[in-house]
């Protein structure tokens, strides 16, 4: 069994979505679809969007200012920025540096973090091992996507999922009170054909690529990995904390699709009660949907100080990461 060792405590979160909002009746109008279809294959009713001079960078600020704001926290001496994120502004320079200049953070690393839509879990676990091991004392971490920019809303495969937002996390030095009890990774990287993005390369394993820069998925492959794959790798995560499913207040897997996550829950015998998810008003915000659920839980009421939460992120690559941690921002049980 892996040990995980950790001395840093997640002591904020906030999160934001743009104000337009993408119905199932506006797609309708777009593809050859309906309102029925939609929320019969994904449980989502609507997504947000970002406006035309809205990037990345706009979102992750806001969702950091959400985040300030909500728990009274200074970012000024952050000394590490991740962003997790699949669309950034541009190539480079990173989103992160971009935060860094927007707050005038006078001394810290900078840098984005690709991952998909298992990024803001792979930037949790890298922001852990940061501050555990003692080269940083305070890791901003951030799960930012416009996926409308990078969406064929031609293709009604994919375009009735996706959706944009950010969350944010502050990531602390506490050797007392860490948050962080077990970490499981895992990677199938011969599965990366089954979701993409093309870039400069063309071919992938000597096949075509094609979407010229939106994204290609063929769902049902990567729904027979997800629902093979996350069901084990929950049952790891709670066995490297000594713990066990039942031991579990609240399980946020990454919002990609509902009848995804109802298979995760009923191959891995947890009761979908516990579950929670944002895919329902903010559609797959890929690296962004964790964070979004588990602020949607906090000010609902249902997350509380002391819960034993379940983060688990998949996505292209195909890649996943799971983690238990225990929800502990004002450090009270």
């Amino acid at each position: 069994m892996v040990t995980l060792r950790s001395q840093s405590r997640i002591t904020a979160i906030g999160t934001y979505v743009p104000d337009r909002r993408l119905t199932n009746a506006d797609l309708e109008k777009m593809v050859d679809t309906s309102d029925e279809w939609i929320l019969q294959r994904t449980g989502i009713h609507e997504r947000r969007i970002a406006s035309e001079k809205q990037f990345t960078s706009h979102l992750a600020i806001a969702a950091v200012e959400n985040m300030i704001k909500q728990y009274d926290k200074s970012v000024e001496d952050v000394d590490m920025i991740l962003v997790a994120t699949s669309t950034p502004d541009y190539p480079f320079p990173s989103v992160a540096s971009q935060l860094q200049a927007h707050f005038g953070i006078e001394q810290t690393g900078a840098m984005d973090l690709s991952a998909t839509c298992a990024g803001f879990t792979y930037a949790l676990h890298t922001a852990n091992a940061l501050v555990s091991s003692g080269m940083h004392r305070k890791v901003l971490v951030v799960g930012a996507e416009t996926l409308s920019k990078v969406t064929d809303y031609t293709d009604r495969t994919t375009c009735i999922l996706f959706g944009d937002g950010a969350g944010a996390v502050l990531v602390e030095y506490d050797e007392a009170n860490p948050s962080f009890r077990s970490v499981y990774l895992g990677t199938k990287g011969d599965g990366g054909i089954h979701v993409y993005r093309s870039g400069l390369a063309k071919t992938m394993a000597d096949r075509e690529l094609t979407g010229e820069g939106c994204i290609v998925q063929n769902g049902r492959e990567v729904y027979k990995w997800v629902a093979t794959t996350i069901p084990r790798g929950m049952k790891e995560v709670v066995h490297r904390a000594d713990a066990t499913l039942e031991e579990v207040d609240w399980f946020i897997p990454h919002s990609a699709n509902l009848r995804m996550i109802e298979s995760v829950c009923e191959k891995s015998e947890f009761p979908i009660e516990k579950t929670l998810y944002s895919l329902e008003y903010y559609g797959n915000t890929s690296a962004a949907t964790i964070p979004l659920a588990l602020d949607k839980g906090i000010r609902e009421g249902s997350v509380k100080e002391g819960d034993t939460l379940l983060l688990y992120g998949f996505g292209g690559g195909l890649v996943h990461a799971g983690m238990l941690i225990t929800w502990n921002p004002s450090n009270r049980s």
